[in-house]
């Protein structure tokens, strides 16, 4: 009896530790949800940050919603319609203006938070998606990515200035603040091209050696690198932009879609529509490793950081295959072996 007894001792304290193992790896904790009006189960998109105002923008495709939640109180501001098919979401600091990428009409949207009204639309190229802004030219980048092409907007005038042309549908661009250049995804190609804001000329197209099918991306400007989603080969790859080569590739789960950076934290959070969110920790330029693959519900393929609080913020549309729409608000956790 006491060799059964001390089995079992020995089970329930390998359990014990195990789980303890499992928390301390744990990267998010959920904190709170924020219910929407929008219909449920119905695709979410991309997600982004007004620091200004304190707001998270978030795109429900399915009905063609714009969503302003504060998020100090985590309380819904506005739903704003008219925004149908509504991909993409950019905010523009100081003109206190959303750019909308609304696939259901092939037009960008204007949206004035004073208001919280649709302004203008600009007629675009075949599904407008991922966009990006640099702030010292002005300038709205937005992804036609059926089209092939990149539209440029000038935020004072709301006009399309210029349309890049591509051989391959475009991925997310991104605004790497430190070379004051815009990088895009060419995902038919596994290229990433460079564009010079300033001239709004593409300067180059640079293969992504190890990398096939990237459409998602985020940028450490102040190391050089661009983080980019590799559907076809289910990685993430992290692309120096100083050399132009792939330096590391690390395991994603499958669906991987939208990646953002944390520099406070040094993290890189990747939504996978199979049901994870991915965290990988930068250490230094050269070297990255997987924190863990934390799970959430299926379809959640979309997310935002909020570089201030640390907090990550993901949609999601169906709860165990029932369907929902809501906000779900993580609380960034520090693993015990990080510290």
């Amino acid at each position: 009896m006491k060799v059964f007894g001390r089995l079992t001792f020995y089970r329930n304290l390998f359990a014990v530790l195990a789980l303890a193992g499992c928390l301390q790896a744990q990267t998010l904790k959920q904190i709170a949800t924020i219910d929407l009006p929008g219909p449920k189960g119905e695709r979410f998109d991309y997600l982004t940050m007004d620091d200004e105002d304190h707001y998270l923008l978030s795109a429900h495709l399915g009905p063609g919603i714009l969503y302003v939640i504060d998020v100090k109180t985590n309380k819904l501001v506005k739903a704003i319609p008219g925004v149908p098919g509504i991909t993409g979401v950019e905010y523009v600091p100081g003109l206190r203006k959303i750019y909308t990428s609304d696939w259901g009409e092939e037009k960008i949207g204007v949206v004035d938070l004073r208001s919280m009204a649709v302004i203008k639309r600009l007629a675009t190229a075949a599904k407008p998606n991922g966009s990006t802004y640099a702030a010292p030219f002005h300038k709205m980048y937005v992804s036609d990515t059926l089209g092939r092409a990149v539209a440029i907007v000038d935020v004072e005038k709301d006009e399309i200035v210029k349309t890049l042309e591509f051989k391959s549908e475009t991925g997310m661009p991104q605004y790497d603040s430190l070379s004051r250049k815009i990088y895009v995804n060419l995902r038919n190609a596994n290229e990433v091209a460079e564009i010079d804001p300033a001239t709004d000329t593409v300067l180059g197209s640079y293969p992504v050696n190890g990398c096939r099918y990237n459409h998602g991306m985020a940028i450490d400007s102040e190391h050089h690198r661009a983080f980019l989603l590799c559907n076809g080969t289910n990685t993430l790859t992290v692309f120096a932009l100083d050399t132009h080569k792939a330096i590391a590739h690390l395991p994603l789960p499958t669906g991987a879609d939208v990646v953002k950076f944390d520099p406070g934290l040094g993290r890189i959070y990747a939504a996978c529509s199979s049901g994870f969110i991915t965290v990988i920790q930068a250490k230094d330029a050269a070297h990255y490793r997987k924190l863990e693959d934390f799970n959430v519900q299926k379809t959640v393929h979309s997310l935002a950081v909020d570089t201030a609080t640390h907090r990550v913020y993901a949609p999601e549309q169906q709860e165990n295959g029932e369907p929902v729409a809501r906000m779900i608000v993580y609380e960034a956790v520090e693993p015990a072996q990080q510290r």
